[in-house]
């Protein structure tokens, strides 16, 4: 068991400069999207291995297999909230469902309004990275990304978006939204890399 994660009951330490949240605080950017389910579909496109993309309504996504993990969810606001169970779609279900092809390395995942991250292809293919719909057995609210947002334990919070439509795979890496804005391109909350100026090199593309 990594340095992220945690079981219900067995809290591990928190990452540098973190604190523990009770509760689970709002935080993003712009307004709450309206959902739509006639007009929502979840896309893969971009460097697909047969050059396709591949789309589902949300009738058709939520009927792919389910999972749960329990796993930390540490925000670059300082807070962190252990030992959640998030449920939803794995990726590596929609990695094997829409094969990348041979040659990518990095993913931008898509939400509302054009928001965006990118995360390295091992990040994201990650067995506790989740597509999430539920968490602790209850549909996620709108505030917190209904219906579906990205988890990705062992990164800062900001590397998994809420209200997801769709993933584009890429044979380079290219910053999305915060990455843009001055936040680390990887964001590894053990190694505190919360902005851009902390950046080695090879930690990401020209700003």
């Amino acid at each position: 068991m990594g340095q992220s994660e945690s079981r219900k009951g067995e809290h591990l330490q928190l990452p540098p400069g973190q604190r523990l949240q009770r509760g689970w605080p709002v935080t993003h950017y712009g307004p709450v999207p309206k959902f739509r389910p006639e007009r929502w579909e979840f896309r893969v496109f971009g460097a697909t291995a047969d050059g396709d993309k591949r789309c589902w309504t949300h009738d058709e996504f939520s009927a792919l297999p389910y999972e749960t993990v329990v796993a930390d969810l540490h925000c670059v606001t300082k807070y962190s909230v252990l030992g959640a169970e998030w449920g939803g779609v794995a990726t590596r279900t929609i990695l094997d469902l829409a094969p990348p092809a041979p040659d990518v390395t990095h993913v931008m995942v898509w939400a509302e309004y054009g928001y965006s991250s990118n995360l390295r292809l091992s990040d994201f293919a990650s067995e506790r990275s989740v597509f999430a719909t539920h968490k602790d057995g209850e549909l996620l609210t709108a505030e917190h990304g209904f219906p579906v947002r990205l988890v990705v334990p062992h990164l800062y919070a900001w590397k998994g978006p809420k209200w997801v439509r769709g993933v584009e795979y890429m044979t380079a890496d290219r910053r999305g939204f915060w990455e843009e804005r001055g936040y680390h391109n990887v964001g590894d909350p053990w190694r505190e890399q919360r902005y851009s100026y902390q950046e080695e090199p090879g930690d990401g593309p020209e700003l």
